[in-house]
């Protein structure tokens, strides 16, 4: 399996779900870096430990 050394970033949109994105290009419109860079494993074992209710913000809040 062939190892990569893009960079990545953690980055979350409006109704606060988490994804990754390669470094070097812009983020699409609706998401913010949350200034967590690295390999795409160490992003997503980030985002296991960070992401513990994948409800979208939109259902959180009407439930509340």
């Amino acid at each position: 399996m062939k190892q990569t050394s893009t960079l990545f970033n953690i980055v979350i949109n409006t109704e606060e779900q988490f994804s990754i994105w390669p470094s070097y290009k812009p983020l699409p419109t609706g998401w913010k870096d949350v200034g967590f860079e690295g390999s795409k494993e160490h992003c997503l074992e980030e985002i296991k430990k960070v992401w513990t209710d994948m409800r979208p913000a939109s259902l959180k809040n009407a439930l509340t």
